[in-house]
């Protein structure tokens, strides 16, 4: 029987890096290479709908971040966290629309933080393509929070993996969850074409014209990102 909790990435998990990522088994610890063509990619109707919208909507360096935060979000699964429960199309689906709101239409047509109007985005294209839900509104609430990075509370099972990849991607945070040759296979498929330096103009665009967004609660986001060695060889 379906379990939309499980199915969808509910399921409630620390939204501490630290206290996440202590509850991996040990021999999940050390990440082992993984070439991109292993790791499946959802091929159902509302899957390829929404990759076709983004790829149309997304500038083609917001749209191979978001398919590299798809491989690398897999990869940890698969090897760091192979406890979380959601549907690869789940997190495609986020992976996909986590950054909508940061198109200059969509960054400029409101005075919501990026992550708040693409999530208002993201739900009302998911229920227009018949997504369930419970899965419209996981991605909904994973696109909300997905900068949401913080020591206490809870966050979904969802929340959590596409902030680890994200930050791995945006920042090199938490470097030892993909190994080097992962890398090398996802950026060989989905190239950085200079995202460090596109990302963190975006970090500054907003921030300079929205100076209540929640982006500003990330301190010297824009200087992280720009101080993103691991990915500094790939730009």
């Amino acid at each position: 029987m379906s379990n939309p909790i499980k199915d969808y990435g509910w399921e409630p998990v620390p939204r501490s890096f630290n206290q996440l990522l202590a509850t991996r088994p040990e021999q999940n610890k050390k990440a082992e290479p993984i070439q991109i063509d292993s790791i499946e990619l959802p091929e159902t109707k509302l899957a390829q709908d929404i990759l076709d919208y983004a790829r149309k909507e997304l500038s083609e360096p917001t749209f191979n971040h978001s398919m590299r935060v798809y491989y690398y979000g897999r990869a940890i699964t698969l090897q760091q966290f192979p406890h979380f429960s959601y549907t690869p199309e789940t997190y495609l689906l986020l992976c996909l629309l986590h950054d909508i709101g940061t198109t200059p239409q969509n960054l400029h047509s409101t005075h919501l933080s990026f992550e708040f109007q693409g999530g208002m985005i993201a739900h009302s294209l998911l229920r227009a393509h018949a997504s369930p839900v419970p899965q419209a509104e996981a991605v909904t609430e994973a696109i909300i929070r997905h900068q949401d990075l913080g020591e206490t509370g809870n966050i979904t099972t969802l929340g959590a993996l596409v902030q680890l990849a994200t930050v791995f991607d945006n920042v090199g945070m938490n470097p030892e969850l993909v190994a080097r040759e992962t890398i090398e296979s996802v950026v060989g498929k989905w190239p950085r074409l200079g995202w460090t330096a596109c990302f963190a103009g975006v970090v500054r665009e907003e921030e300079g014209s929205k100076p209540w967004s929640h982006t500003t609660a990330i301190e010297n986001f824009a200087e992280k990102v720009e101080g993103n060695v691991l990915m500094r060889p790939y730009d």
